[in-house]
């Protein structure tokens, strides 16, 4: 099956939408004002054929540093639980994201900069890799502080 991106952008927006939080049907009650959205961000101008998604946890205990990387393709990370410090080459400088937002790595970035932002409490984030099939999805790489 070809995934378009229309599809793609239309399937994460389905997605984010389930992960919020969600109310119980009551009769009694107005219908919630419409949410804004959690991210807009253009997308690369690529071909997705022969392109496949693959969504992971990444886990950050408390303190955790990870090692500058690249991935293939390009990258949406949500933040599920706690703050997470981010730097992606041609993004500017580090920034925190916190639990409900969400970042963008473009085609060929290099992830420089992957932490947690406390020493006491864990984070979590979901990460959308979006890569030609059977790529490796993670290499290291040297970072470019």
């Amino acid at each position: 099956m070809l995934m378009t991106r229309r599809d793609a952008v239309a399937a994460f927006a389905l997605f984010a939408e389930m992960l919020g939080p969600t109310r119980a049907a009551d009769a009694q009650t107005a219908p919630a004002a419409p949410r804004p959205p959690v991210f807009v961000h253009d997308l690369p101008n690529v071909s997705l054929d022969g392109w496949e998604v693959t969504v992971s946890h990444v886990d950050y205990p408390p303190g955790r540093v990870g090692a500058v990387h690249h991935h293939a393709g390009f990258v949406l990370a949500y933040v599920l639980e706690g703050s997470i410090i981010t730097k992606v080459s041609g993004q500017g400088d580090e920034k925190t994201y916190n639990t409900g937002e969400m970042f963008y790595e473009q085609p060929g970035a290099t992830h420089e900069v992957s932490k947690n932002a406390s020493q006491t409490v864990p984070a979590k984030l979901l990460a959308m890799i979006f890569a030609k099939k059977g790529s490796t999805l993670t290499t290291p790489g040297r970072g470019e502080r």
